[in-house]
């Protein structure tokens, strides 16, 4: 999908496969460029391609941010061979998480708009004509339509994009020297958490700078930067889009109390460690 006019083109990074591979890219004007591989995140399934061509037709970028449940949307794609097909339909869900089956970083738009095979890497366009995500994945017992399909939202795809570009990478935070782990009805009641909402310290380094800032195990961490989050997937995608080198406030429940401490946000290394 053009997402520039001087030759940026995002597609899914299965559809690549891999960062060396040699592709090619079918405008739609018939013509077929050889097409670089700039940079591609496994982690959202991204991929960076650019052709070395100007004035080509692109979409205008949406803030998918303010999508709305049964909102309209139209998915464009190459299903089975059969170039630029539109599908209509809406948004079902907004950052859905699949706890890991598509991608590691998920924050899915779901939509009933028929996605089927060859639609990965296509456009996901809101009634504005604006380009909203990235066609990415079906769900799917048959291998068909079953009206559960998936998109990135254009707002994290354009992050991943420019990250590409810069850094030739998706530079994402973490905080080093902790290992969480979502809570269970039987370690809330434990320690004293009135529900499973947060994420448990269950092993730490005590050399860490989230030592110093006053983390410990046993901890519950319940809000990012006075933000409360429901599930680990909401957690990880604060953290991961936390600048690199800033200092994150973070919300914690220790043995029934409420209390914040500050922690550095280092740059990840590999997938945050959880379980």
């Amino acid at each position: 999908m053009i997402v520039s006019s001087d030759g940026y083109i995002l597609t899914n990074n299965h559809v690549v496969g891999d960062a060396r591979a040699a592709v090619s890219v079918v405008l739609p004007d018939k013509r077929e460029l050889r097409a670089k591989i700039i940079g591609v995140d496994a982690q959202t399934d991204i991929a960076l391609l650019k052709v070395d061509a100007t004035n080509l037709p692109a979409l205008r970028w949406g803030d998918s941010s303010k999508l709305k449940v049964a909102e309209w949307v139209l998915a464009i794609g190459n299903p089975f061979q059969l170039n630029q097909t539109v599908t209509l339909g809406i948004v079902s869900a907004t950052g859905r998480s699949l706890e890991g089956r598509l991608a590691q970083y998920e924050d899915f738009i779901q939509t009933d708009a028929a996605i089927n095979p060859g639609n990965s890497g296509g456009a996901l366009v809101s009634a504005r004509g604006e380009l909203v995500g990235i066609n990415t994945a079906i769900y799917s017992e048959s291998g068909g339509y079953q009206g559960i399909g998936f998109a990135v939202p254009s707002n994290l795809a354009q992050h991943v994009m420019h990250d590409l570009i810069k850094y030739g990478e998706v530079r994402r935070g973490t905080i080093l020297g902790i290992r969480l782990q979502p809570l269970t009805t039987e370690i809330a009641e434990r320690l004293g958490a009135p529900n499973t909402h947060g994420l448990l310290v269950f092993e730490m380094d005590t050399r860490s700078d989230a030592y110093a800032g006053g983390v410990r195990p046993g901890d519950i961490i319940i809000t990012f930067n006075g933000v409360a989050f429901t599930d680990g997937s909401q957690f990880f995608r604060l953290l991961s889009d936390a600048p690199i080198g800033s200092t994150v406030t973070l919300g914690i429940l220790r043995k029934g109390r409420e209390s914040v401490v500050k922690v550095p946000i280092a740059q990840a290394t590999g997938r945050v460690s959880r379980r």
